[in-house]
């Protein structure tokens, strides 16, 4: 049976949102990597996630982790159409802000920065928070992600419509809110279960 673990005495918790990579502790024991089994592997879908104590957590039910992988890689990494991956990381980035998910922040900010160019654009939306305007699209899906994470009941066509205004179109909006949908529940998963660090210093 897994145990529950404090944190590090010395674990140096963020002070702010950032696009730096963070580690992640963990409050429940992850599978040792020793009891890793290749019905675990098979679950994680990519073998080097064998590593990162946040699925060898989520690996302790690795049928349910395989499904929540493919979803996963289907919304972000399936862009042959659809939203472009920059913007899909964006509304991931827009939920973490939002719901105070710093590690998830961290991850997702620095993908939209990687496949956008706009660093200084993702700072500020990290810093000033999703209130800051950047530009009409980017706007569009900020706000629409943030309706989503605020009161998803009362989300509808009002969004949908800003989305709309801003240029994208049926497949786009749906992955915006994909986007935004998953990241809402990933959000809460990863902050019921453990908390970010900050790396010691090399």
């Amino acid at each position: 049976m897994s145990a529950i673990i404090p944190a590090p005495a010395d674990l140096v918790a963020p002070t702010r949102f950032t696009q730096d990579t963070l580690d992640w502790v963990p409050w429940v024991e992850p599978l040792p990597i020793d009891e890793v089994t290749d019905h675990h592997y098979e679950a994680l879908v990519q073998r080097s996630r064998v590593k990162n104590p946040y699925f060898r957590l989520l690996v302790r039910d690795p049928d349910i982790l395989r499904e929540r992988t493919k979803t996963d890689l289907d919304i972000f990494l399936n862009t042959d159409a659809g939203l472009p991956r920059a913007e899909r990381e964006l509304a991931a980035t827009a939920a973490s802000r939002v719901n105070g998910c710093v590690y998830c922040a961290s991850v997702h900010s620095a993908f939209t920065t990687q496949y956008s160019g706009r660093r200084e654009d993702v700072q500020r939306l990290l810093d000033e928070g999703v209130s800051t305007r950047i530009d009409p699209r980017w706007d569009a899906i900020v706000d629409a992600t943030v309706a989503l994470t605020a009161t998803p009941a009362t989300f509808g066509a009002d969004e949908i419509a800003g989305l709309e205004a801003a240029g994208l179109d049926d497949l786009e909006v749906l992955d915006t809110i994909l986007s935004g949908a998953f990241f809402n529940w990933a959000n809460r998963l990863m902050l019921s279960i453990g908390e970010p660090g900050v790396p010691p210093a090399e």
